[in-house]
């Protein structure tokens, strides 16, 4: 799967502590991943429940997902883009619930 980042994200994840920044990817890797490429083959295939992935309100087109929730508090936004002709993310924010106030 491919993927994009914003600068606000690229900033947010230079500020995560090492931790953090492990959860995160590791999520993604092994959980995300796996998940939007099954949501590209059939956009109706539930996105995995440990993530609560869900849409973001008032922010059309953009979805959070929660890497962590027994601390750190681990969020990200993203939204699909197409890359190359293919279906991608987009990561816009990534760090605590803070970053709902701009997703």
């Amino acid at each position: 799967m491919r993927y994009q980042t914003t600068p606000a994200f690229d900033r947010d994840l230079g500020c995560l502590r090492a931790r953090e920044k492990e959860l995160f990817t590791q999520s993604v890797r092994e959980t995300l991943i796996p998940a939007a490429e099954r949501r590209t083959d059939d956009p109706a295939t539930p996105w995995p429940r440990s993530l609560r992935v869900r849409d973001v309100k008032g922010a059309a087109g953009v979805w959070e997902m929660t890497w962590s929730l027994g601390g750190p508090d681990g969020r990200a936004t993203s939204e699909w883009v197409t890359v190359a002709d293919e279906p991608a993310i987009r990561w816009r924010r990534v760090g605590s619930h803070a970053v709902f106030a701009e997703p």
